[in-house]
């Protein structure tokens, strides 16, 4: 697509495509709010995204020098793949129609949640003839098929068609990791558009706290050895993994697995710590964002698990605010992960593979008898995410991926 460049003076406008934004609690939402703030005083940003349930109705508003407008898509509970599907349907045909309105952009840009909305934003991206860039934060519909939460073969090869369908049409495509980028390009994408950004996390926000802070005190976790899993609980962390290993070390009495976050998955798992009466195991919800600093500093150690399969077609974002607060990381994935090279890459944690809840209470033992330097691994964890997964790092290229694409 030919590139067209702003209009001499004017701001370049970008348009954004995305389900959740601000006010959500999605990690695409609290990224994509981030990154458009942040390029608020340099471009003209429109963001169009979906109802947050129990949040402000649709219409148009504005924060922190970002346009939002919000469609009055459904926001029923994801749990049930049904109304997550009411929720996708309703947000694409309602973006497509407020993108088409839109005041002409001089690129749009959307993040792939959900995965479909990247064809949505090359229709609209091919109406006013500007070019599209597309983050891809995972990879559709590999992982649904791996998760064995799609398996009818004719909607699978029509969502591998509208996913190759973009890939192919779009001027760039940001992959978060080096292993997604193989994937992508395994799909269909030039490898010469693809661009390389990791995720992040602000490290001037996300700063270590003491362990026994007011948070672990308010929660009795103060005295308490603390394994942690922050973020959401939904099929690809494999979290199934964390609460058999409880079964393993029912002798540590000090222990105590917190799972705290929600997703499609956070019922079916608590029925399952029942179920296998792992005391241990403690559930909370989202914490607010002014508390996260000090609910993750609370633990000794925090597993970031990724299901079998999806190796390069998720990567799991929540690792860089564990690194930030200096905490080390278990890492339950495989070995060609982002996770599980960064981890092993930096020194900052310890790999077991997924779904092997007796290898991952082995380690959970060690690191509760001391055999581990979590103390050190998580300096290293912080020094690496400090130069490397900075906000202000990840931000700083997008906007040279921006200029060059509206100039």
């Amino acid at each position: 697509m030919a590139q067209r460049p702003a209009e001499a003076g004017a701001r370049p406008r970008v348009l954004v495509l995305n389900q959740y934004y601000w006010p959500g609690v999605e990690a695409t939402a609290h990224l994509l709010a981030e990154l458009c703030e942040a390029l608020a005083d340099e471009f003209d940003v429109t963001v169009v995204t979906g109802m947050v349930a129990g949040a402000d109705e649709a219409g148009r508003t504005e924060k922190d020098g970002v346009h939002i407008v919000r469609v009055g898509s459904t926001a029923y509970d994801r749990s049930r793949l049904a109304l997550r599907a009411a929720n996708y349907l309703t947000y694409l045909g309602l973006s497509f129609w407020e993108g088409l309105k839109a005041e002409r952009p001089d690129v749009v840009l959307c993040m792939t949640d959900p995965p479909v909305i990247a064809d949505v934003a090359m229709l609209v991206a091919r109406r006013f003839d500007v070019p599209l860039v597309v983050v891809s934060q995972d990879v559709f519909p590999e992982v649904a098929v791996a998760l064995k939460r799609l398996d009818n073969p004719a909607l699978v090869e029509l969502l591998r068609l509208a996913t190759r369908t973009y890939l192919k049409r779009a001027d760039r495509v940001v992959a978060i990791g080096d292993t997604m980028r193989e994937r992508l390009v395994a799909k269909g994408a030039d490898g010469s558009r693809i661009v390389v950004i990791p995720n992040w996390t602000d490290t001037s926000d996300l700063e270590p706290r003491p362990r026994d802070n007011a948070w672990a005190r308010e929660h009795g976790l103060a005295d308490a050895f603390v394994v942690m899993h922050s973020g959401n609980i939904g099929h690809a962390q494999d979290l199934d993994t964390l609460i058999r290993a409880a079964t393993f070390l029912r002798d540590l009495d000090a222990l105590r697995i917190v799972l705290i976050g929600g997703g499609a998955r956070r019922d079916e798992l608590k029925q399952l710590a029942r179920l296998l009466e792992v005391e241990q195991v403690v559930f909370m919800g989202y914490q607010p964002r002014e508390l996260l600093a000090e609910s993750l500093s609370a633990a000794d150690v925090h597993v970031v698990g990724l299901a079998r399969g999806l190796s390069g077609y998720v990567v799991p974002s929540r690792l860089y605010g564990v690194l930030a607060v200096g905490r080390p990381v278990l890492a339950a994935a495989e070995p060609d992960s982002e996770t599980a090279k960064v981890i092993e890459a930096v020194g900052a944690g310890v790999v077991v593979p997924p779904g092997r809840p007796e290898l991952l209470a082995r380690a959970i033992r060690k690191a509760h008898d001391g055999e581990y330097d979590l103390e050190e691994m998580g300096r290293r964890g912080r020094e690496w995410v400090t130069g490397e997964g900075d906000s202000r790092v990840a931000i700083e290229r997008y906007r040279t991926l921006l200029r060059e694409v509206t100039s």
